[in-house]
Parts: C-alpha cells; structure tokens; sequence
C-alpha cells in the first residue's frame, strides 16, 4: 500500500498544508498549500470561525490539486506551556518466540506514560532516551529475544486547551486528526536529523509573530522557550519610521530590503506614499538598517536565551521559518552566532522554502514513528488510493494551455 500522509501547520501568518508520499524513505511531495491565517495570534487559536475559514481555503486548494477529499492529517498544536517530564515503563514479552515486536515496544512506552501525568494536560509526544534488554541499553529493541523490555523516555505535554481548540476546529471541517506534535518536532526532522541525532543542539523557528527556540539532546526535545518576536517587529518599525500603512511596509520588507546593509546599494529605492499623503523615497541602505537592527536584536535574544535553556555544550544550531527566508538574512546571522549557526536547507521539490520545514518535517517523524513500532499508515484507503491515481485525476491541466497542448500531443497522437 502506497505510504501517504499530510500534514497541517497552523501559523500566527499562514496555514501552510503538504500532503507527500514516502517512497523508499525519501518525502515525494503530491500537494501544497500556503494560505493567509485568520483568527491566531502567538500559535493558538482565538477566534474558530475565522480560523475554520482559512482552513477551508487551505484545504480546497489541496483538494483541487489531489482532486479527492482530505480526511486525515497529522496537525501542529501549540507549544505554549509544554512540559517536559523523564519517565520509565516496562512490559513482559508474551509471544512464544520472545522476540520483542512493535507492540512489545508500544507497551512499554504506554508504561512510560500511565499516571505520569496531570489529567488537565494532554499528551503530545513520547520520544524514548533508550530501551533496555537483558542488562543492556538499545536505541532499537526490535527482535532481541528478552523476557521483559524496559523503556526510558521524555514525555511531552500541554495544556488540553490548547490540544482540544484545535482539534475540535477541524474535526467540524470533518478531518480526523491522526497525530499532534510540535513545530519543534517538524523542524528538527526538516533538517539532517539523523546526524543530529547523536549530539546536542538547537533548531530556531523564526516566524511572523513569535520566535520558537528549541533544545534537542540526541534527537530528544528536552526544552523549548517562546519569543514575543518575530518578522511582524520588523514591519511595524519601517511602518513607524516612514509613517507608512503596515501592509506597505510588508511589501518593502519583502522587495527592497536586506537582512544585512554589507550589500545594500542607497541608488536603489522606491517611492511610496505615506499615511500623511506625502510621497517620499526609501532607498535600500536605509530601510536595510532598519531591518539589520531589528533582527540583530532578535537574535542576541536567541543567543542568550540558548544559555538559558541548556548548560550543556551545543554541536548545531538551526535556523528556519519564514524570517530566514529574507535575502541576506545569513550574513546577519553570522554577524551575531559566527560559523555555529547555519540556515536550514529543504531538499525536496515543491516545498524549497523555510516556512514549510514544519509540515515536512513532521511527515518524516510520523512515519519514522510508525516505522519503529513495524506499522504502516496512510491517510487514504485503497478505493481513495486509485481514485488520486487516475490519469484523469492526476492531470490537471487546462487543454488551452502550452502544457495542455503538450499533453494533447503526446497522449492523442
């Protein structure tokens, strides 16, 4: 059976939405979908009607891509108020042969889990530090032939409001919610995670509203904190030194300015017209320092923040989300973190963009997820399966078009 799955992001900015198969243990992206967000501010969801409509406007663009009615989806829940708990659990291996299965796995991890933690708070993730069997410690239990098998994990929480606002939203838009994680989670598993794995390290989101910092200890969420900041800053201080509207300082943001002036020409400008009716010039150097400023600030936040929130040695640190998508943005990250800070790379057609990492990331950790516990999950059945494999289905392409003629000659003659 085909491995399909989707994953939603729900962001302060956009709701961002992939669907991707996996095909030898490589994401093939089949649908993406980047729409304005309404109704969310800092990550959680403060008014459902509006926030229901964006996601009808996400959902219909990847159904008409797909052509067929998404109905699962692993979904992001807000990271605010996280707790992070180290917990143990066991299990007696049962079958005949004593070779520990999937199952065995899932139940000592079910072990690391019971009665460990609040009933106001929801479960968002298990991520085992190490099995042990017969004495010994094990990244990978599977198969060993033990009588019980013992399982040390961290396990994630958050208060259910913010579990329960979200998945009450889509399942009235009817979608069954397969899996929650954190855009931590997604982000760590967007980058080179396997490597990453053996050491300590730090991922960065920095998106529209807030800034997500996230320690990671041998592929092991182990602490995150939520900075009030992020690229809206950024456009409010061009809307407030030029007395111009916020949508046009967005607009600038994203055509004229630099993350770093080094290159910024002052020969290069635009003009515009401010809230006081007057039209003025905003050259390149200028507004980059303005944004340089910004974002300098921002990320000395980071840094110390980093100190804060891990005294042990960092390997990595990984920058991603929309702000980093800014032209330059690397030489201000150098400026501020040297050589130890990199910008994350996505590698796979269709989503070569930062504000996607989330989404693509947390297909790969879900299906790693299932992978270990020897499951296989998709998120259409086999009458859906060949229903999004029919050429008619798959084609989607106007017959006034260059490509829909090119299709026309190739398939008819």
């Amino acid at each position: 059976m085909r491995k399909i799955i989707s994953s939603i992001d729900i962001g302060s900015f956009s709701i961002k939405i992939v669907v991707g198969e996996i095909i030898k243990n490589k994401l093939n992206v089949l649908a993406v979908s980047n729409t304005p967000s309404k109704g969310i501010k800092k990550g959680l969801i403060i008014n459902a009607d509006s926030f229901m409509n964006s996601l009808k406007k996400a959902l219909s663009k990847i159904e008409e891509t797909l052509g067929i009615k998404l109905k699962k989806t692993i979904v992001n829940i807000p990271v605010n108020n996280a707790n992070f708990n180290i917990t143990e659990g066991s299990t007696t291996i049962t079958s005949e042969s004593k070779a520990i299965s999937g199952n065995d796995i899932a139940r000592a991890l079910q072990g690391c889990v019971y009665n460990k933690f609040k009933a106001t708070e929801e479960l968002v993730s298990i991520m085992p530090i190490y099995f042990e069997v017969n004495d010994e410690k094990v990244e990978d239990p599977k198969n060993i032939i033990a009588d019980k098998l013992k399982a040390k994990s961290v396990i994630v929480t958050t208060p259910k409001k913010n579990v329960y606002s979200v998945l009450t939203c889509l399942e009235k838009l009817g979608l069954e919610v397969i899996d929650i994680t954190f855009n931590s989670i997604g982000d760590f598993y967007a980058a080179d995670y396997k490597s990453n794995k053996k050491e300590v390290g730090a991922i960065v989101n920095m998106g529209h509203d807030i800034t997500t910092v996230s320690v990671f200890n041998k592929g092991v969420l182990t602490n995150t904190k939520i900075i009030d900041l992020g690229g809206r800053n950024v456009e409010n201080d061009i809307s407030f030194i030029y007395k111009i509207k916020k949508e046009d300082a967005s607009k600038l943001k994203e055509t004229l300015a630099l993350a770093h002036k080094r290159l910024a020409q002052a020969s290069e400008f635009e003009k515009i017209t401010n809230r006081l009716g007057e039209e003025i010039k905003i050259n390149q150097y200028e507004i980059s320092e303005i944004v340089m400023s910004r974002l300098v600030e921002i990320l000395k936040i980071i840094k110390n923040e980093l100190n804060l929130l891990t005294k042990k040695e960092i390997s990595y640190i990984i920058f991603t989300g929309g702000v980093t998508e800014s032209a330059d943005f690397n030489l201000v990250l150098e400026s501020v973190f040297g050589s130890q800070a990199t910008i994350l790379n996505i590698k796979e057609l269709g989503v070569r963009n930062n504000i996607y990492s989330s989404c693509v990331g947390m297909i790969k950790y879900f299906n790693e997820k299932m992978e270990f516990r020897n499951k296989e999950v998709s998120i259409f059945n086999y009458e859906e399966i060949e229903e999004l494999s029919s050429a008619d289905k798959r084609i989607n392409v106007s017959e006034n078009s260059i490509l829909g003629k090119l299709f026309g000659y190739f398939f008819d003659n």
